[in-house]
């Protein structure tokens, strides 16, 4: 009889431990009649837990307790509120310029005057040609963002709506924005603080007409508008406490297996070797990690089938990570036939067999699940039973 050790993944306590376990077990017995299965349940003794209770987790800065946090969401402005406005800029650099879109002509412009716009898109394409010499600390990409920004549609719009004392240094605000969540989006260093920053936008704001030093930094958030910044970091900032301490089994569960995951591999080793053979290592995300680095570090004779479903150690073994083998050494010998099941949506499963040519068999499934629903919902998937129940000893 088939035995089937199954190594559950990140942050899996009890009593979903009992749960995970019985839905596999079921499922596998229903597509291998037969096949035993035995659960190395590892979160417990074996995973990463606040052993000071938080005490690294920095306190918020004023002291608050959730209370006061709650209570002060609706009437606090200042440097977190900017902070704040400034992280939504920079995911959409023209999130102000929309807002100023939509409210309509500020006044009725004298018959044959110029369009208010004009003006803008000449200044606009004037600081494209200097490239980032206006503002060099915000990094590459000032030019090409300001022609961009002069071609928008929203500056007609905006113009009009705005003064233009206030659309100056908007605009300015967009810049910087687009060209720093550019860096941020390509994994780039920002290496401007703040104040670097918003030196720079006052900079550019005078190259677009402002004619107020300084005046830079009151609008912003204000044309944002509140409801979105309390979906922004300050929230996360104040809550770091119950952030960390609801995320911190997961990524603490991986950080503490590659530093210290002698012990768990131990104690898989002592399972597989107690189990009735053939054995079968099945893990998934971390457990696919377990499995495989317990299997290259020393053989494991009864284990003829290794599984992993959603797991990063493809990834791990790419960026040099993986604890026993580093890229680009081969499998060893002695590692069984693999199976690699993934989700192409599931951004935390990878795939094995471009890495490990001829050691590894990967399998697409789609479970029609976005992430990271989907990185859980493989053992709900007949499918993902099947492809094991076939390659099963």
């Amino acid at each position: 009889m088939t035995t089937v050790v199954f190594i559950h993944g990140t942050g899996v306590r009890p009593p979903h431990t009992e749960t995970l376990n019985a839905r596999v077990t079921a499922s596998l017995a229903e597509a291998a009649p037969g096949v035993r299965v035995v659960p190395l349940d590892w979160g417990e003794r074996h995973g990463a837990r606040l052993a000071a209770g938080g005490a690294s987790i920095p306190p918020d800065r004023t002291g608050a307790t959730e209370r006061d946090v709650a209570g002060e969401e609706d009437g606090e402005d200042g440097e977190d509120a900017e902070t704040t406005a400034w992280e939504r800029l920079y995911r959409d650099p023209e999130a102000e310029l929309a807002l100023a879109a939509t409210r309509g002509p500020s006044g009725e412009a004298p018959p044959g005057a110029a369009f208010p716009d004009e003006e803008f898109r000449e200044r606009l394409a004037a600081l494209a040609a200097r490239g980032e010499s206006v503002a060099p600390e915000l990094g590459p990409g000032l030019g090409a963002r300001a022609a961009d920004l002069a071609r928008s549609p929203l500056l007609a719009p905006a113009a009009e709506a705005l003064d233009p004392e206030d659309l100056a240094p908007l605009l300015a605000r967009a810049l910087a924005a687009a060209v720093i969540g550019a860096a941020l989006a390509a994994d780039a260093p920002v290496l401007c603080d703040g104040p670097a920053r918003d030196a720079a936008v006052d900079r550019v704001a005078r190259e677009l007409g402002a004619t107020a030093p300084g005046s830079t930094r009151g609008p912003v958030g204000r044309l944002i508008g509140r409801p979105v910044l309390r979906l922004g970091s300050r929230y996360a900032v104040r809550r770091r406490r119950a952030l960390t301490g609801a995320v911190h089994p997961a990524a603490g569960d991986v950080l503490k297996f590659l530093v210290r995951g002698g012990p768990l591999r131990t104690a898989l080793r002592e399972l597989a070797a107690d189990a009735e053979p053939p054995v079968v290592l099945l893990g998934h995300s971390l457990g696919g990690i377990i499995a495989l680095d317990t299997l290259i570090e020393a053989p494991l004779p009864g284990v003829r089938l290794l599984v992993t479903v959603g797991s990063q150690a493809p990834f791990l073994y790419e960026t040099g990570a993986l604890p026993h083998l580093d890229h680009p050494e081969p499998l060893p010998g002695h590692v069984p036939a693999w199976l690699n099941i993934h989700d192409r949506r599931d951004l935390l499963g990878f795939a094995a067999a471009p890495v490990f040519p001829g050691r590894a068999e990967d399998i697409a499934t789609d479970n029609r699940q976005p992430f990271p629903a989907a990185h859980s919902a493989y053992w709900s998937d007949p499918a993902v039973y099947r492809a094991i129940a076939e390659r099963l000893p």
